[in-house]
């Protein structure tokens, strides 16, 4: 039987939304969602955190969390000292970034990416969604799109730009979804690599592995998800839940 662990960044300052994880939705804090679905996957997990307030609010539920406060930029940075700080010495197979802003997260679309992953040859995991062209998201830079091949299920490229181009007025295109599923020596790795020149340019660390010749792999999903980036975004997920 596979040995994964869930790793879910928790940061209490945003420049668009601080201490957002303690947001209330429907009267819980956001954070809580998560911490629940994760839960319910039977996987092992922890919310990977630098603040008091954050730590505080998930033991207040009986929730597993660790410290870490080195000044990273990145989620994928911080999880990547979480397991190697704390986890190293446990023999996972997989560890599963799960975003702590992403309270709608179900616990069966959390298996299904490690399932994907554990038949698969690749160093990375995520999963992508098919919108129609016609999507205004198409245009949006804020809506990150992955090329992926069909007969590989291998991620090819990810923009913020219209890809792929299309001539067409009908047609669908992949929108990325910001899961990650890491064999463990390659979440190491890839935290020890500087940053890449499309990395930087397209503001996407994902491009930092493609450039590295990590491999990384796609699960297409049905269920839209609702990030929570901005205030307003609180009750878009208030309207799912309900």
């Amino acid at each position: 039987m596979a040995n994964i662990l869930i790793l879910a960044p928790a940061r209490y300052e945003s420049s668009r939304f601080p201490g957002k994880p303690l947001a209330l939705i429907n009267g819980r804090p956001m954070i809580h969602y998560v911490v629940e679905n994760c839960q319910k996957t039977g996987f092992d997990y922890a919310m990977v955190t630098d603040d008091e307030r954050i730590e505080d609010s998930v033991k207040s539920m009986n929730g597993n969390i660790v410290r870490i406060d080195d000044p990273v930029s990145t989620g994928s940075a911080r999880i990547a000292l979480a397991y190697e700080r704390y986890f190293s010495d446990k023999n996972y197979d997989l560890i599963i970034n799960v975003q702590g802003d992403e309270p709608l997260l179900k616990p069966d679309f959390i298996q299904s990416i490690a399932k994907a992953h554990l038949e698969s040859p690749f160093d990375i995991f995520t999963a992508v969604r098919k919108r129609d062209l016609a999507d205004d998201d198409y245009q949006n830079p804020d809506v990150v799109k992955c090329v992926m091949s069909e007969v590989t299920n291998q991620a090819l490229y990810f923009s913020r730009a219209s890809i792929p181009f299309s001539k067409e007025t009908k047609g669908e295109w992949l929108q990325h979804i910001g899961v990650y599923s890491y064999r463990p020596e390659f979440l190491v790795k890839f935290n020890q690599l500087d940053s890449s020149s499309l990395e930087l340019k397209e503001n996407l660390e994902q491009l930092r592995a493609l450039e590295n010749g990590m491999t990384i792999g796609a699960i297409e999903i049905k269920q839209k998800l609702i990030g929570v980036d901005r205030p307003e975004d609180i009750k878009k997920v208030q309207g799912a839940l309900a």
